[in-house]
């Protein structure tokens, strides 16, 4: 049940249900408590979240009286999966110079170095089995100034892993991030007409495509090809001057209506997923609640639920 002092309405679990969307939210963006995190998920009218990580350890670390349960829990809010948000790329290219956007610390409770990663990609390969999800989120390395010398070779490094997922009957699902060398709609096209893999789609991220510039809806999102869209972040942003900050769902300078209209018209029908990142109401849980109630304000102006 939900706790004491936390309600919410009854009538907006059949709402969100009626979406043509997977409705979920990242669950340490309400909390790394992951009971509380389905509380407020179960209680948003959701059925299914996206796990990056809880009790402050990385997805990839749980040990397996911790996966046991977090599948408890899973089943007890009525709560299914909708991908492994693994840091998986999330680190230097080998070879290439040291990117201005190498984190000084760990990002997410991830520790995992550039040496590791094919370890890192068995353990999401294992993770997505456990919570029965046919989807990995990754990344393509820290952003560099110049990333022509080694696209190539990033490319093939993505499709290698792809397959390496594929034949797991997984997908792949890259996130356009701002501090990655594919950070907006434009490069995020670039790439997957280079990587062809069938296991290979895009996690799309409006905000971080908004925060290097780009319009993202309708201008990112019209030069991708819309059949390799396999997941969709939703947080939205400010612009002040040159400098970006994160806003609440529908405070922000993105197009969430029109966004979720399109991808509705498209046919898109995997996750819209809430990142929240916004902290402006005090603490990750409330920010949650208030980024949730435009998200979701949006997805009815859109006719999405």
């Amino acid at each position: 049940m939900v706790a004491a002092g936390c309600a919410f309405p009854q009538a907006l679990g059949a709402t969100v249900a009626s979406s043509p969307f997977r409705v979920a939210v990242i669950n340490d963006e309400i909390s790394q408590d992951f009971e509380r995190a389905c509380q407020v998920a179960s209680g948003f009218g959701m059925k299914w979240v996206e796990l990056r990580g809880m009790w402050n350890k990385n997805i990839l670390d749980l040990d397996a009286n911790q996966v046991t349960e977090s599948l408890r829990l899973l089943k007890k809010y009525d709560l299914r999966v909708t991908d492994i948000g693994s840091p998986l790329f999330k680190v230097g290219f080998p070879g290439a110079p040291k990117s201005k956007f190498s984190p000084k610390h760990d990002e997410f409770n991830a520790h995992f170095g550039s040496t590791q990663q094919d370890a890192v990609i068995e353990k999401c390969i294992e993770m997505a089995k456990k919570f029965s999800t046919d989807r990995v989120r990754c990344f393509d390395f820290w952003r560099l100034d110049d990333p022509k010398p080694y696209r190539a070779e990033i490319n093939e490094t993505l499709r290698k892993a792809a397959e390496k997922v594929g034949k797991q009957g997984l997908v792949l699902v890259l996130e356009n991030e701002m501090s990655c060398n594919t950070g907006t709609g434009k490069e995020s096209a670039e790439v997957l007409a280079a990587v062809k893999t069938p296991a290979f789609m895009l996690n799309w991220d409006p905000g971080n495509a908004a925060t290097l510039g780009e319009v993202p809806y309708p201008n990112g999102y019209d030069l991708l090809p819309k059949n390799r869209i396999g997941h969709c972040h939703c947080k939205d942003a400010t612009k002040n001057g040159d400098k970006y900050d994160w806003a609440a769902m529908g405070k922000g300078i993105i197009d969430w209506v029109g966004q979720f209209r399109a991808l509705k018209k498209d046919g898109y029908h995997y996750a819209v997923s809430l990142e929240t990142h916004w902290r402006g109401a005090g603490t990750p849980e409330e920010s949650t609640k208030q980024s949730w109630a435009g998200m979701k304000d949006e997805l009815q102006k859109a006719g999405a639920i």
